[in-house]
């Protein structure tokens, strides 16, 4: 008898999709809209316009402790078809239904299968090249402020 994986088998392409709309998501709509004008105008059809509402966000005391409500959030969200059929879905914070369609449309064409090494190389790469750098600095800036305390210990016990 065997034993049956209760874990889909993927070869990783919803993880690299994952990332990729993960970098999509964290990127400023300045930058997504510079990396969408590169693409040549895809023919889409709109599944679900982009529409604004708010989403529950958890937290955890500690990173382990019980759950609770900590607020909400602004949240866009878009869903396009390619006229191939490919369809592409995205959320993005905030209220820029720019940056949700075109991220939305990014998706969908990185679901394609000529077109993902495009996306990956000419999108998906800088932009998160682009975050990384932007994550070094901060982490070098705070480094440059950090101070150090210690207790000097007096003479007289």
């Amino acid at each position: 008898m065997t034993e049956k994986s209760s874990q889909p088998k993927t070869d990783g392409t919803a993880e690299a999709r994952r990332k990729a709309m993960a970098t999509l998501a964290a990127a400023s709509p300045e930058a997504v809209a510079e990396k969408y004008g590169t693409l040549p105008p895809p023919d889409y059809d709109l599944v679900r316009q982009p529409e604004t509402g708010l989403v529950m966000v958890r937290g955890r005391m500690g990173g382990t402790g019980s759950p609770f409500n900590l607020g909400e959030v602004t949240v866009t969200r878009c869903v396009v078809r390619l006229k191939t059929g490919e369809t592409g879905s995205s959320y993005a914070l905030g209220r820029n239904k720019t940056k949700a369609l075109q991220s939305a449309v990014i998706d969908a064409l990185w679901q394609t299968s000529d077109g993902r090494d495009k996306i990956e190389t000419d999108i998906i790469g800088p932009l998160d090249g682009l975050q990384s750098t932007e994550k070094e600095t901060v982490k070098q800036e705070t480094e440059a402020t950090k101070v150090n305390f210690f207790t000097m210990v007096r003479g007289d016990n």
